[in-house]
């Protein structure tokens, strides 16, 4: 009699051994995670029963990474900034969807999960579907497209159909710098007030509007906005890069590199005009027309040779491959 109450008692608990965490208990408690961290962060336990036990009627957006000091990898902090963007959007946009789920393993804490799915890179972000194996297709190329969230949210879209609208943080240092930088130029103004000559000095406003225009054309405000890494260092041959290879990022490095070879393709031109029109001894004049052809030869060819290694199959290059 004894042994039949016991077998009662723990039956219902066997069972569900048997079963494990039903599809209910799994959407709550990854819809509390969500809201409280936005990030559910794996270890093998929540590995197993969030992204590789069934059933599952959601998908996961994985972010594999090495966020620890003593590891050496430099775009694993941006990397994963960027992919806090793109949970933090997700959630805003969808807070009771309950359709997909953002979580980040760090190498640190759980090395066998990177072990289980043969990835020894860092950082890497995986689509694991609601139903079926997990396809080539959802391993995001980084390499190809960059890590900045809005690259996520089309790799998000691709594999799942849900478009998250980027929302990125308001960024108040850049209206402080222009506060401060306006301060400094009225101050300027009001100590030099008897004597506002310069201010009709047309090469002072060539050289500043110069400046603006190689600012804007390098892309200084792409950078602004996105934030991308200054270089970046391939986990697998640890070579550091200054420019990427893709015309969808960019890197900060490329776009000083690029505004260096516009400012001395102009200053080229300039000293090519200043040939021309000079009156000057000729043979000086001769020297200026040839360094300012020169110039513009040699810098617009490192140029031409930037936008073929980023644009893939560009048919067009000169002196430079």
């Amino acid at each position: 009699m004894l042994l039949v109450l016991n077998i009662l008692v723990f039956l219902p608990t066997m069972m569900f051994c048997q079963k494990g965490v039903t599809l209910e208990e799994k959407v709550k408690t990854l819809q509390d995670s969500m809201y409280k961290k936005r990030i559910i962060n794996m270890n093998m336990d929540k590995w197993r029963t969030y992204v590789r036990s069934s059933p599952r009627n959601y998908s996961m957006i994985v972010m594999f990474t090495a966020l620890a000091q003593n590891v050496n990898c430099p775009i694993c902090k941006p990397a994963y900034d960027e992919f806090y963007i793109l949970a933090n959007s997700y959630c805003y946009a969808y807070p009771e969807l309950k359709a997909l789920y953002f979580a980040v393993v760090e190498y640190d804490d759980s090395p066998q999960i990177f072990h289980q799915i043969n990835l020894n890179t860092a950082p890497a972000v995986f689509h694991f579907p609601a139903k079926g194996a997990k396809k080539r297709a959802d391993q995001m190329d980084m390499s190809r497209v960059g890590f900045d969230a809005d690259s996520m949210a089309k790799f998000v879209y691709e594999r799942t159909e849900i478009q998250i609208r980027i929302l990125r943080p308001p960024n108040y240092a850049a209206p402080a710098v222009v506060l401060l930088l306006a301060m400094l130029v009225l101050g300027l103004l009001y100590m030099r007030r008897n004597n506002l000559e310069f201010l009709y000095n047309r090469t002072s406003w060539a050289l500043i509007c110069l400046c603006i225009v190689f600012a804007f054309m390098s892309g200084q405000m792409w950078n602004h906005i996105r934030g991308p890494p200054f270089v970046m260092t391939n986990p697998h041959t640890r070579e550091t890069s200054f420019i990427h290879g893709s015309t969808q990022y960019q890197l900060v490095a490329e776009t000083y590199l690029v505004a260096v070879l516009y400012a001395a393709i102009t200053a080229g031109f300039i000293v090519l005009n200043d040939a021309a029109d000079g009156k000057s001894d000729p043979n000086r004049r001769r020297i200026m027309a040839f360094v300012g052809l020169g110039l513009v030869v040699v810098f617009f060819s490192l140029l031409l040779s930037i936008f073929r290694s980023k644009y893939q199959g560009y048919p067009y290059s000169f002196l430079f491959r």
